[in-house]
């Protein structure tokens, strides 16, 4: 195969009339120069340049080649050109996966600014609590609460603080009563995830002191994640959600914070890819923009104060 370099000293020495001379503006000794002439000629078959020790002239087989070199140069600078000006651009398609009430009442209305922004781009998006597999799906990245269980993919923090909260509308408070202390969740209908097969029924809680956990019960369960926040919402029981997925409804009043004095367990947002090299710059725009997003949600978070009332 050609090399690059060789066919620009071929074009600049047919240009200057002088090898040494192509050497000196290729910053190259004129050693390499007559190495790497010699190497392109030895692979077409043909001698390119008749050089004596005070002149230089092109063969006829190197006149002849000398037009498709000029071309070939050309093309690449051309590819180089437009390869640069699409990584200014913010342009092509971005897929990926979220999970379903994430993806719904937070993130679509921020792709929606997103492309806004950036109108050549093209958003392919999944929504869904299955952990997606970035090997298989036809995702780019994915959204996902909690620790990655792959410890081969990539994982940036969105919002690395992120717990969830306990909560419940005010209508079921007022016809169940609030719940003072966790051992009175036993006596409640929690709304329960379930992935797969498995139901999300052990809740941990740290006191202030200790570590508390304890198995719930209720008479719903749903594996949409964004099911169990609107039964929440309509009054149907206690829910255990992400803290970015319930704080519209809790400031807006439809849902409220129970016992906020506890430490509920985290639940970190995170962007996974495969390889880092899905990390396009319109893929770190966007985590940018999530960031900073979920981070002003963060800082909503109510103190104990704004919510036991």
């Amino acid at each position: 195969m050609l090399r690059f370099d060789d066919l620009q000293l071929f074009v600049r020495a047919a240009d200057l009339g002088s090898l040494s001379a192509a050497a000196r503006v290729m910053d190259m000794s004129a050693a390499v120069a007559s190495a790497a002439l010699k190497r392109i000629e030895q692979q077409l078959g043909a001698r390119l340049l008749a050089r004596s020790t005070r002149s230089l002239r092109l063969t006829a087989e190197g006149e002849g080649f000398l037009e498709y070199a000029r071309a070939a140069l050309s093309n690449l600078d051309e590819g180089r050109r437009l390869l640069a000006s699409g990584q200014d651009q913010v342009s092509g398609i971005l897929q990926l996966s979220a999970p379903s009430d994430f993806g719904r009442n937070l993130l679509l209305p921020w792709l929606d600014e997103f492309q806004h922004e950036h109108p050549k781009l093209t958003v392919r998006l999944l929504l869904g609590d299955r952990i997606a597999d970035l090997f298989r799906q036809p995702v780019d990245i994915a959204l996902r609460y909690g620790e990655p269980e792959d410890s081969s993919l990539v994982a940036l923090p969105i919002a690395p603080q992120n717990r969830r909260v306990l909560c419940a509308a005010p209508s079921y408070l007022a016809r169940h009563g609030e719940p003072r202390h966790l051992e009175q969740l036993a006596q409640h209908n929690c709304l329960l995830f379930m992935l797969g097969s498995r139901v999300h029924d052990h809740w941990s809680f740290h006191d202030g002191k200790r570590e508390v956990s304890l198995t719930v019960s209720g008479d719903r369960f749903s594996d949409d994640a964004d099911v169990v926040r609107l039964w929440a919402i309509a009054g149907a029981g206690i829910a255990y959600k992400s803290w970015l997925d319930v704080a519209a409804d809790v400031l807006a009043g439809r849902l409220k914070v129970l016992m906020p004095e506890l430490l509920c367990e985290r639940a970190p947002l995170n962007l996974l890819c495969a390889h880092r090299a899905q990390l396009s710059k319109p893929v770190n725009l966007l985590r940018e923009m999530l960031a900073s997003r979920c981070a002003r949600i963060s800082s909503q978070f109510p103190a104990k104060s704004d919510v036991d009332h």
